[in-house]
C-alpha cells in the first residue's frame, strides 16, 4: 500500500483524532465524537481512502 498522508496533515489527523475520542470518552461531547476514530486511522496507518479515490498525497514524490 502506498502512502498518501504525511507530514503536518498526519500529525492533525492524529492530534484530532485523539482529542474527539479523548472528549468523548470524559463525557464532554456526545457519541458523535466517535468521529475521531477515522482521522485518527488515517493517520497511523498514513493512508486516506478519500485521498486515493480523489488522488491526492501530502507525501513527497519518491524518488527513483
Amino acid at each position: 500500500m502506498r502512502f498518501n498522508v504525511c507530514g503536518i496533515d498526519r500529525f492533525l489527523r492524529v492530534v484530532i483524532g485523539l482529542a474527539l475520542v479523548g472528549l468523548t470518552l470524559s463525557g464532554m461531547i456526545g457519541v458523535w465524537g466517535w468521529i475521531g476514530v477515522v482521522p485518527l486511522l488515517t493517520g497511523i496507518f498514513r493512508f486516506c481512502p478519500a485521498y486515493a479515490i480523489f488522488g491526492l498525497q501530502t507525501c513527497p514524490l519518491e524518488k527513483k
